[in-house]
């Protein structure tokens, strides 16, 4: 046998062992393959339960909920996780991430005064910052970075995601994301990846992923998933949008030993409101299913192992 079919047939074995199942979890598009029935009954219900049914019917509303407590076992539910909308301030993430990538090729310092300025973009929301780190990074690098194979956090293939087009100020788009013409765009499932990447340390270093993480938590503004976990001791590393009747919330949550990333997506007034009331029923369902790596070891000691 040669030597590259014989690496073929050891990455395959590696890829195949229990022992190894972290390797074929860390691909960038892996938890598209984690879908949980349970989870998506109860994320349907909950979502009925809220007459909210019609909103999702009409593409109105998209919502996505990964329980990332053992990140090598996510499970995942959406709906319309896959639409793209205009997201207004969530794409900031995008900046940062460009960011945190021309720092790593030392293309740009990572001193007080440009993380302060990420801080302020992340946190409190500000416009003026972000367009400060877009003219950073360069306008044209964050989509390039999005596209890339490496992250594919806007790709085709899945009806666009995470898209920075326009900078945070006046003056017109200087590029709008090729299927929808949407200068400010994400999809749920996009952004629950992006979270996925960012606590598997995959967003360009473990060390990278965890200085970003940082950067995400305390947010500064209290409304939508802050406001409805407000009462609770959850910590969360967030980033949320709004512009007229476009509301977005994006969130990496800790909450009593449990981890998940909620997303949701919407084009209504009252979109604010309904963003509340869905992150205490997602925190709910969290806390109703059994840990997906609890369910898979379980497997594991009923049956005989074997390679």
């Amino acid at each position: 046998m040669g030597t590259k079919p014989l690496l073929t047939l050891l990455c395959t074995m590696m890829i195949a062992l229990p022992g190894y199942a972290i390797s074929s979890e860390q691909s960038p598009s892996s938890i598209r393959q984690h879908s949980n029935p349970q989870m998506q009954t109860l994320l349907e219900k909950r979502i009925s339960d809220l007459h909210l049914t019609a909103a999702t019917r009409s593409k109105r509303l998209s919502v996505a909920l990964v329980d990332v407590t053992d990140p090598r076992f996510p499970s995942v539910a959406q709906i319309n996780g896959d639409e793209m909308m205009y997201a207004a301030s969530l794409p900031k993430i995008a900046i940062l991430l460009a960011a945190f990538e021309r720092i790593e090729q030392g293309k740009l310092m990572l001193n007080d005064k440009t993380h302060q300025t990420m801080t302020n973009m992340i946190r409190h929301s500000s416009n003026r910052a972000a367009t400060q780190m877009i003219r950073a990074v360069g306008k044209n690098y964050i989509n390039e970075v999005l596209a890339s194979p490496k992250y594919r956090l806007y790709d085709k293939r899945h009806n666009g995601g995470l898209w920075v087009g326009k900078e945070y100020a006046g003056g017109a788009a200087f590029k709008r994301d090729p299927l929808h013409h949407l200068s400010h765009g994400a999809t749920a499932l996009q952004v629950a990846r992006f979270f996925y990447m960012l606590e598997t340390g995959q967003l360009v270093s473990p060390e990278s992923s965890r200085k970003m993480k940082s950067i995400l938590s305390k947010p500064g503004i209290n409304h939508k998933f802050v406001k409805g976990l407000s009462n609770t001791n959850a910590r969360i590393f967030r980033k949320s949008g709004s512009w007229r009747t476009y509301h977005a919330d994006s969130a990496l949550i800790e909450h009593n030993g449990r981890s998940y990333i909620a997303v949701a997506l919407a084009n209504d007034p009252k979109g604010g409101e309904w963003m509340k009331q869905l992150i205490r029923e997602m925190d709910e369902i969290i806390f109703e299913m059994q840990p997906t790596s609890d369910l898979a070891k379980s497997k594991a000691s009923a049956s005989p192992a074997s390679l």
